[in-house]
């Protein structure tokens, strides 16, 4: 038995994603992320004040694992240079290759892959915008941390300021810590290898890589551990809304799609010829199996006038 859909809950059209669309719309959220972060740059004592609070609660809980690891990392160069360079540089190498990795082998699950990293990104706009905190490095140097990023810098491409390269610390909002989108992209990417991997190598990485990157943050003096939980809570709560998104996005395409015109048909050249309006068929229908004529009704070569229609004038006799 044929099944039927009731009117006004029919699936949305899935348009086969391409690359050249995919592109420019992931530059467009990461120039948003980047604005963002340019933007919610907010008051410094309000940064410091966040900073030194959280600070507090991660001592009264016993959490405060950021004073050991800081250390640890500024008297051992060979630890200390490779966190760096972590730091610095696979945040923004790994999250693109594993988009395009599941861009290219595994398309069904791209779209919300691709929808939870962008949900959870703008999520992590509004942390910033609403909490803009003082990263460890930044505390005077009397709570005992130092800017690992700073000390290794001859090292690497990086400058004294968080890990923008030499002369565009400027362009980087450095107050941008809470939540840590490093865990949280770190987090994305180990869970994409965890459940489409398919090796035992791809899920071990899929569970160093964020674990490693929380090490990191910490060790650097970049990221406080709540930083951390925050990041990996908004990847939590961008997971939740990903459905959500999803469905809004085919109701857009649908409700924009049933408005706009479909002038595709009419620019691909002239339209097959019709019927002749002599005959008692309705504009626009099409005989089977109907010839096209290069010359038109009535025009072809060694026609008579009563192939040529009702409407042409008769042979003179």
């Amino acid at each position: 038995m044929p099944q039927t859909e009731t009117p006004g809950t029919e699936a949305a059209p899935r348009a086969r994603l391409r690359w050249w669309t995919e592109l420019p719309l992931l530059v467009l959220v990461y120039a948003c992320y980047s604005a963002g972060r340019l933007l919610a740059r907010g008051d410094v004592t309000t940064a410091v004040d966040h900073g030194l609070a959280i600070l507090r609660v991660e001592k009264f809980l016993h959490i405060n694992a950021e004073h050991p690891l800081n250390r640890l990392f500024r008297t051992q160069a060979w630890i200390g240079v490779p966190a760096d360079f972590w730091y610095a540089s696979l945040h923004y190498l790994v999250t693109p290759v594993i988009l395009v990795w599941l861009f290219r082998s595994r398309t069904v699950r791209y779209r919300a892959a691709r929808t939870w990293l962008m949900t959870s990104t703008f999520i992590g706009l509004i942390g910033f915008t609403l909490l803009p905190t003082c990263p460890p490095r930044l505390l005077s140097a009397g709570h005992g941390f130092v800017d690992t990023m700073a000390q290794y810098s001859s090292y690497g491409w990086w400058g004294g300021e968080a890990s923008a390269p030499r002369g565009m610390g400027g362009m980087t909002n450095q107050y941008a810590a809470m939540p840590s989108l490093h865990v949280g992209w770190a987090l994305w990417c180990g869970v994409m290898l965890w459940r489409h991997g398919g090796t035992r190598t791809a899920r071990t990485a899929g569970v160093l890589y964020p674990l490693i990157t929380t090490l990191v943050v910490m060790g650097t003096a970049n990221h406080y551990f709540l930083d951390a939980v925050a990041g990996a809570a908004v990847m939590g709560v961008g997971l939740l809304l990903t459905p959500l998104v999803m469905r809004g996005a085919d109701r857009a395409r649908v409700y924009f799609a049933a408005r706009v015109p479909l002038v595709a048909a009419a620019s691909t050249g002239p339209s097959a010829p019709i019927v002749s309006g002599g005959c008692q068929t309705s504009t626009g229908e099409r005989i089977p199996r109907q010839r096209e004529s290069p010359f038109g009704p009535g025009a072809e070569p060694g026609a008579t006038p009563s192939d040529a229609g009702d409407g042409a004038p008769a042979a003179a006799r």
